[in-house]
């Protein structure tokens, strides 16, 4: 069965609703206007947006200023008038106890990093797995995996302390890099970015060539995974620098604390000692601009996946 076009439809799809062709500089007019334009933006959206950043940078702008007061302008003076005591805080804060701080600041890049790469490295050989190899009660896995995202970690601290002190694992770095290795959400979001990236011809591609697994899976399909394993690496370092229940419940040690352990048991002395809030607010500030630096520095892996995925569609 065969349509027919009237050459008065033809034309006016050709054409648009005004009657004009379309130019390579002007794209075609609708019922809507036209398509391709830019639209207004809603001052309601842009009124939210705002409020949500304005609430997001408030704390972090207090940090800043809080951190270049001294003890005695903390608490007397206007809360966001800054002062001139920064490089004096840092100062007495790298003076405490030896360079204290900088030990947890080196102990939270050991746990957040190593953790974090062997994190990585797990869940893109597990979601890699999970979404090319078709084994018996693999949907189980997935579910119970799925089930695993919904549980907090706060539930796991206990038993698994008690399972590392059997070990005789506790108070030792181990106690904290152990159970950081192990993401539920990151398998997850590598077994739904290898599926999504990876195509199947590809990796039979690989194996028709001779490559064993391993090849395949580090030389084909690491590389076309790697913006979704930066996110899962960003996920897990950040989750790792900002832990504090798991750190706080394995070890006994000070040299072993973690930043925020660490800066927890400064925060408890302020009571006694209001000098001290000072230093916690100029470790907090310092504390986060490793993060800072982190995304900077891989954010450009995102930019050009989106950049992909706009000359694919």
């Amino acid at each position: 069965m065969t349509t027919s076009t009237s050459p008065t439809t033809a034309v006016a799809a050709a054409t648009g609703s005004d009657g004009r062709a379309p130019s390579p500089g002007r794209p075609a007019r609708g019922r809507r206007g036209w398509r391709g334009a830019g639209e207004r933006p809603s001052a309601l959206a842009t009124g939210i947006l705002l409020l949500g950043a304005l609430y997001c940078l408030l704390p972090v702008v207090w940090v800043v200023v809080a951190s270049t007061k001294s003890g005695s302008e903390l608490f007397a003076s206007f809360t966001f008038a800054p002062s001139t005591h920064l490089a004096d805080n840092v100062a007495e804060l790298s003076a405490y106890r030896d360079g204290l701080f900088w030990r947890w600041m080196l102990n939270t890049a050991l746990y957040a990093g190593v953790g974090a790469l062997l994190s990585t490295l797990v869940s893109a050989m597990a979601g890699f797995g999970l979404a090319k190899y078709a084994f018996a009660g693999k949907n189980a896995v997935f579910n119970v995996l799925l089930a695993g995202v919904l549980v907090p970690a706060i539930v796991l601290a206990i038993p698994q302390y008690l399972l590392l002190a059997e070990l005789n694992l506790t108070n030792t770095y181990w106690s904290v890099l152990l159970p950081s290795i192990i993401s539920p959400y990151g398998i997850y979001l590598s077994r739904i970015y290898a599926a999504a990236s990876v195509p199947d011809e590809v990796v039979e591609a690989a194996r028709t060539d001779g490559a064993s697994e391993t090849r395949t899976f580090f030389q084909v399909a690491v590389p076309m995974m790697i913006p979704g394993l930066v996110t899962v690496f960003l996920f897990q370092f950040v989750a790792i620098w900002n832990n504090f229940m798991l750190p706080y419940i394995m070890l006994g040690d000070d040299k072993l604390f973690p930043i925020t352990v660490g800066l927890s048991g400064l925060l408890n002395q302020g009571a006694s000692q209001p000098a001290m809030y000072t230093l916690v607010i100029t470790g907090a500030l310092l504390s986060v601009v490793p993060l800072i630096a982190l995304f900077l520095t891989l954010q450009r892996f995102w930019q050009v996946d989106l950049a992909a995925g706009a000359v694919k569609s």
